[in-house]
């Protein structure tokens, strides 16, 4: 699985309704609305590289009142519950 990270900038008056068309969208698992540069950060988790393209540039950037967006592609996780998790599986 890949996971990316979008930090997107978005037009302050519509951030609930871009956070919510971001959420919609297939390969999004999570939308945070956040303080600092940016107003939202989505999680993006896909099986191929190339769906990337599909998803970020191709769905995310498109959602009216998205004014901008970052991309941080994850090289591997380190998360305690993901460790837990995995244990608990018998791994």
């Amino acid at each position: 699985m890949i996971t990316a990270i979008v930090m997107v900038k978005a037009d302050v008056n519509r951030i609930p309704e871009v956070a919510e068309a971001i959420a919609e969208i297939e390969g999004v698992s999570e939308v945070y609305s956040v303080t600092g540069n940016v107003d939202l950060i989505a999680m993006v988790r896909v099986r191929r590289h190339e769906d990337l393209a599909d998803v970020i540039p191709g769905r995310v950037n498109k959602v009216p009142g998205v004014i901008a967006s970052d991309t941080h592609i994850s090289f591997q996780t380190y998360s305690k519950h993901d460790l837990e998790s995995a244990f608990a599986l018998g791994w």
